[in-house]
Order: C-alpha cells, then sequence, then structure tokens
C-alpha cells in the first residue's frame, strides 16, 4: 500500500500551524474544485486528494497519529513488514457490558468504505482505526443492555453539499447495498439508525442495530456554525473603497451577487438572511466575511498615484 504525505498534497511543512494548513488547503480546493473545474476527473481526483490530506492534518489527533507513523512506516517497510503490520495495534478485541467480542476479519469487510477517502486513509483511520473520522469507535461490538443482537457504531463523512441540499447514498454492509436518505439541514454529530443492519450474539440470533454518527467535511470556501453559514470574500482595494458588485456561489448551485458599501473595511461582515442551513422554524443566515487584498508589485506610476491620494487625503 502506498504512503500518502500529506504534507506534500498541501505544498507545506511539516511544522505548519493549522493557519498555514488552512490557507494552503483553501488556495488549492479553489483552484481544483468541481464547480471550477465540471468534468475534468484529474481535478476531481486532485480535490479528493487535499481533501482528505485537509481532513488529517486540520485535525489535532490525526495528525498527531498520522505522524508517528510517518517517524516510522520506513522502518515497517524495510524490516518487509506491511501497513497492516502497524495498523493492527490499533485493532483486536472490543470490550462492552462486561464481555469481551472478538471480530476476526477487516471491518472494512463488513462495511466498505464508508468515508469515500484512499485505502491508506480507511486502513489508517477507518476499519482498524479508533474513534476517527471515517473509523469504527470503540463502542464496535459493545453489547447493549437489551434482549436483541449487538449494536454497531460506525461514522459517514457527507459533504456540507449533501447537508445542505440532502440527498442518498449507497454504502455496502456485509456485501448487501443499502440507501441511506440525508435529510436537507443535517448536522454534523447527528445519529442515524438503521435498523438489523448489526450483528447477533448467535448464528441465527436476532441482529442488533447499525448506528452511523454523520461527520461533515470541512468546506473549502463555507464554514458551518449551527444553522449558520460563513463565507469569506477576497475583494481588491478599489472595490472596497468605491464599492461594486462581487458574487459568490451558494452550496445548492445558484450564483448570487453581493452589494459591497463604499468604503467596506477589511473584516466586515454582510449579512444574508435565509440563505443558511435548514432547520426546524425556516433557515439560518450566511455571514458574509469581507477580507480586502492590498495590491502588490505597484509600478512607480500607481506609486506616484497613491501618493497623490495620500496627499489630497492629508489636506
Amino acid at each position: 500500500m502506498e504512503f500518502k504525505d500529506y504534507y506534500k498534497i498541501l505544498g507545506v511543512d511539516k511544522n505548519a500551524t493549522q493557519e498555514e494548513i488552512k490557507k494552503a488547503y483553501r488556495k488549492l480546493a479553489m483552484k481544483y474544485h468541481p464547480d471550477r473545474n465540471p468534468g475534468d476527473k484529474s481535478a476531481e481526483e486532485k480535490f479528493k486528494e487535499i481533501t482528505e490530506a485537509n481532513e488529517v492534518l486540520s485535525d489535532p489527533e490525526k495528525r498527531k497519529k498520522y505522524d508517528t507513523l510517518g517517524a516510522n512506516w520506513k522502518q515497517y517497510e524495510h524490516a518487509g513488514h506491511g501497513f497492516d503490520d502497524f495498523f493492527s495495534q490499533f485493532s483486536g478485541t472490543q470490550t462492552g457490558g462486561g464481555r469481551t467480542y472478538t471480530f476476526s476479519g477487516d471491518l472494512g469487510d463488513l462495511f466498505g468504505n464508508l468515508g469515500g477517502f484512499s485505502d491508506f486513509f480507511e486502513s489508517f483511520f477507518g476499519s482498524r482505526g479508533r474513534r476517527q473520522t471515517g473509523s469504527f469507535t470503540t463502542s464496535d461490538f459493545q453489547q447493549q443492555a437489551t434482549a436483541g443482537g449487538i449494536d454497531l457504531e460506525a461514522d459517514l463523512n457527507i459533504t456540507l453539499e449533501e447537508a445542505f441540499n440532502g440527498g442518498e447514498r449507497i454504502i455496502t454492509v456485509d456485501g448487501k447495498k443499502v440507501k441511506i436518505k440525508i435529510t436537507p439541514g443535517t448536522k454534523d454529530g447527528q445519529k442515524l439508525r438503521l435498523k438489523g443492519l448489526g450483528r447477533a450474539r448467535s448464528h441465527n440470533g436476532q441482529k442488533g442495530d447499525l448506528y452511523l454518527n454523520i461527520h461533515i467535511l470541512q468546506h473549502p470556501f463555507y464554514e458551518i456554525k449551527d444553522s449558520d453559514l460563513y463565507y469569506n470574500l477576497d475583494i481588491d482595494l478599489y472595490t472596497a473603497v468605491l464599492g461594486g458588485k462581487e458574487y459568490i456561489r451558494t452550496l445548492d448551485g445558484k450564483t448570487i451577487s453581493i452589494n459591497i458599501p463604499e468604503g467596506t473595511d477589511s473584516g466586515s461582515i454582510l449579512r444574508l438572511k435565509n440563505l443558511g442551513m435548514q432547520k426546524e422554524n425556516g433557515r439560518g443566515d450566511l455571514f458574509v466575511r469581507i477580507n480586502v487584498t492590498v495590491p502588490k508589485n505597484l509600478t512607480e506610476e500607481e506609486k506616484q498615484l497613491f501618493k497623490k491620494l495620500k496627499s489630497l487625503r492629508q489636506d
């Protein structure tokens, strides 16, 4: 199995700060996002790759675990061992309800790839991992205080677009394809119950349930807080000073215009009502954060014009 260098994928140093990782991801995501590259399969694959890298490096726990492997994977390779030997320390028996259950197969064979990431990610953070995004939690195979079977728990990664618009997912459980309905306004951490898709305590016994913990992947342009959405909008200095219109693409694929008032400061937040996530009594709002970019590499003529403007403002 090929080792993935997530730092190289995002183009950052191994000592990069969280802010540097965020900026690198956003820059690459804007370049390779499917909306900006319709029908381009190579861009789509690149977008998946940088999303996977960001999913690991933006999470302190995942990053620490990944860095631990990164410091040792060469010695495993040179010793003739595979990644499975390294991952095996994260697998084994699961204990719960006073009894211990051992699963002899690969948990990935049970559920398939729920996360939608590479085999490397799934092997590391998924089927043999502990409570991480895309993984099976430590309550897997935990005996519940019921007379039924054994309930299982796993995480399901979805995009913010799926959470916003709703949709359907097809997952594989024990070789059986199961359709999952994602309702508009689905929240991070929400739990879906799939009845009868757990494990039985005996060969012909009643099966427990499968619980899927919803995890919304980080979006390159939008952030979500409760039912509100936040969008970072870069505008040039001239638009900030003179005012104008900017355009953004919403999560439902529409393009809307944003009116920028004259004299808008960097850091200003514009509120667009009822353009956020669905909730019980309507919809949240969309907040647009303004970031004013200062022109670089000015010509001598441009510098003189700015100096003239400065002198006019001081008079």
